[in-house]
């Protein structure tokens, strides 16, 4: 029968198999976490349902199906716009030239369960003293998406992030206090970084600048961002552009730990 020809593979085949199956899986690492995340699922089911009547020859529903997807393709840019910003931000800071930085874009490949090297305790130890000396403190967490783009305006580290080191750049004195930090892997690689900030005008008026830039970088890429307000020492915890909420530095521990898995 006509509609078991698809069973004589090629080695093209199943290449073509394998990068589609790394695309869904990448896309639905961009998207995890975030509304979008069911957008994508019923994309996904719709698309099997249109393959499935193509196989079948159902030649109705699946023109029917068919016309729906490709009429479709604009309203998914609009809905995706955020995710889409930040693929192409990723593609267009990547550094070919540095090996270690490409191969970084391709952390969705690692295995499950594999938790980040990050400090979490002592970073958040670190946020908890600084709240108390109403220390003011903006820290950027890179996970996939590179940030090169934003490391370039600051000076560049690689210190091993420890509570003593956190608290000192960000001590009022200090003249890498101002800007922002920046987190990847378990290494400062930046400070005094100048991060863009958005023009959102939902956002209330009682934060500052950095829960600003906090907002933007993250609403751009799938970065997480760490704020100790100056005003009133609150902690804030910023991811996908929004505020997370936690009842105490236990719960955020955990959340954060769950968030860089």
């Amino acid at each position: 029968m006509d509609f078991l020809n698809f069973i004589d593979f090629k080695v093209t085949d199943i290449i073509d198999i394998i990068l589609v199956a790394i695309l869904l899986y990448y896309v639905y690492k961009l998207v995890r976490g975030s509304v979008a995340i069911n957008i994508f699922i019923g994309i996904v089911i719709v698309w099997g349902f249109w393959k499935l009547t193509e196989l079948l020859g159902m030649e109705m529903i699946s023109s029917l199906v068919g016309a729906f997807m490709q009429v479709g393709l604009i309203a998914l840019i609009i809905v995706f716009q955020q995710e889409i910003r930040k693929f192409l931000l990723m593609i267009g800071s990547t550094n070919f030239s540095n090996k270690r930085n490409f191969l970084k874009h391709f952390k969705f490949l690692r295995q499950e369960g594999l938790v980040s090297s990050l400090n979490v305790e002592g970073l958040l130890k670190a946020c908890e003293r600084m709240s108390e000396s109403m220390t003011g403190a903006l820290m950027v967490i890179e996970r996939s998406n590179s940030l090169e783009f934003v490391k370039s305006s600051g000076d560049q580290m690689n210190i091993e992030v420890t509570q003593p080191i956190i608290e000192s750049i960000f001590y009022k004195n200090s003249p890498l206090h101002d800007g922002a930090a920046i987190i990847s892997d378990n290494y400062i690689v930046a400070t005094r970084v100048v991060l863009p900030v958005g023009n959102d005008r939902n956002i209330p008026l009682k934060y500052g600048l950095r829960h600003r830039a906090a907002m933007s970088i993250t609403e751009k890429t799938d970065a997480l961002a760490l704020v100790v307000s100056e005003e009133t020492g609150k902690i804030s915890y910023i991811k996908n552009g929004e505020f997370v909420m936690f009842k105490d530095i236990s719960e955020l521990t955990e959340i954060m730990k769950e968030d860089l898995v």
